[in-house]
């Protein structure tokens, strides 16, 4: 076997390890439905209105997957429990970024994809974790994952509240605009998540249709 058979066979075995992980985070998080493949999806689409290079898409993609596998990596109960978390559960739960980086790189995960995942809950003005960096110092997309996932945790039913509207949702990225989002890729989001989460939708029934 050619060594390039064999990287693209082992590039193949890491994105379905990669992709057997963020399902497993997703159980461990108690999402009703697929959220790690449904924000890379909305994720992709942003990068292509951004112009992301291919790897840097690629990259983006994979962080999508992984972002929350530090939080499935601390394995807290409090993630999983029903109500607000105390003062010392939010201090501690501040850490996931950070251990997702580190089992990211576990995972073989390229640096770009780590360093993703570190900075997914910066926020634009300087108030996010775990460095406080502010407005550009954020990788662009880093930025965009914040949008996208912020978006699709909003709409989706937790322990501690109920699933909020769409429409609400997308208030709150308005209303944090300038805040905790960059409000260009705000706009940008609000463009095209309805096209995207349709075409999800539309995939997902196909899929399941009878041959």
């Amino acid at each position: 076997m050619t060594n390039k058979r064999k990287d693209v066979r082992r590039e193949a075995a890491l994105h379905e390890e990669w992709a057997k992980v963020a399902a497993e985070t997703d159980r461990f998080e108690v999402y009703e439905r697929e959220h790690a493949a449904r924000i890379a999806r909305l994720c992709d689409r942003l990068a292509v209105l951004f112009h992301l290079s291919s790897l840097d898409r690629t990259s983006l993609r994979i962080a999508a997957l992984l972002h929350d596998i530090g939080e499935a990596a601390m394995n807290r109960s409090y993630i999983r429990r029903a109500g607000p978390l105390s003062a010392e559960e939010r201090i501690d739960l501040g850490r996931h970024p950070v251990i997702g980086e580190q089992e990211a790189a576990r995972l073989e995960a390229e640096p770009s994809v780590q360093l993703i995942i570190r900075w997914h809950h910066e926020w634009w003005n300087g108030a996010g974790y775990p460095d406080g960096l502010c407005g550009t110092e954020i990788p662009l997309p880093a930025r965009l994952l914040r949008v996208a996932d912020a978006y699709a945790a909003l709409t989706e039913r937790r322990p501690y509240r109920a699933a909020l509207e769409p429409e609400e949702a997308r208030r709150h990225l308005v209303e944090m605009s300038g805040t905790e989002f960059d409000p260009e890729i705000v706009g940008a989001f609000l463009a095209v998540e309805r096209e995207v989460e349709a075409h999800a939708a539309t995939e997902q029934l196909l899929a399941h249709e009878p041959r």
